[in-house]
């Protein structure tokens, strides 16, 4: 089975108000891994892609919190494109997928919670190495 397959849209709880509304993201609850790593992309200029890399052991999840942007995901044989532009649902990016994101909507911010903390040695940025390789 194709990590690609693994990799879905997850609703998160909605706590609806007339002053705001609230929603919440709880590790093992709301995403399937446990929280080490928590960073945002914000301030891309018109064009710019980010991302093009896939992990070997690292997953993600991927809310844009503000704005919109287009999350492509590849197996190295199929491709898909999720929309991301809601802030109570995120995209659940499983390990061995490459992953590129782009169409950044004018002040949009990403939210990215990982199951790993940094560590360089994780990343796949050779689409060709990543198309060859058993992860």
């Amino acid at each position: 089975m194709s990590p690609l397959n693994g990799a879905r849209i997850i609703d998160l709880p909605k706590t609806l108000d007339r002053r705001g509304n609230l929603s919440v993201i709880e590790e093992l609850k709301n995403i399937p891994f446990k929280i080490k790593r928590t960073y945002w992309i914000y301030d891309v200029p018109g064009g710019e892609i980010r991302g093009g890399h896939a992990y070997k052991a690292n997953q993600e999840f991927i809310v844009a919190l503000s704005g919109s942007f287009d999350v492509i995901l590849d197996d190295g044989k199929e491709r898909k494109i999720f929309s991301l532009n809601r802030s109570y649902y995120g995209l659940y990016v499983p390990k061995g997928v490459w992953r590129q994101m782009q169409n950044f909507s004018t002040n949009s911010l990403a939210l990215i919670l990982a199951s790993a903390k940094y560590n360089p040695d994780d990343y796949i940025f050779d689409y060709e190495l990543f198309k060859n390789s058993i992860i």
